[in-house]
């Protein structure tokens, strides 16, 4: 059976997590060093970018890829953690 109360923690945590990553991106433009610091988002060699007359077309491809490598990096390093 489903504990609830540790749904309901999980559920503050991700939240938490999703509030602060907001914050982070309203802040990037306002702080210089944050802005160096992601400025490579969206602006790898992969990246697809089609711009027409009345058609504009962008997907981070090489962004997505490197994103993906990172987080399933970091979700490895914490589901090693919490299994000790």
């Amino acid at each position: 059976m489903i504990e609830w109360e540790s749904v309901g923690k999980i559920l503050i945590g991700v939240g938490t997590v999703v509030a602060l990553l907001g914050v982070l991106f309203l802040l990037v433009d306002r702080v210089p060093t944050l802005s160096h610091l992601v400025g490579w988002l969206g602006r790898l060699p992969g990246d697809i970018s089609i711009k027409r007359d009345n058609f504009s077309l962008y997907f981070p491809l090489a962004t997505s890829i490197v994103l993906s490598v990172i987080l399933s990096l970091l979700f490895y390093v914490l589901a090693w953690i919490f299994r000790r």
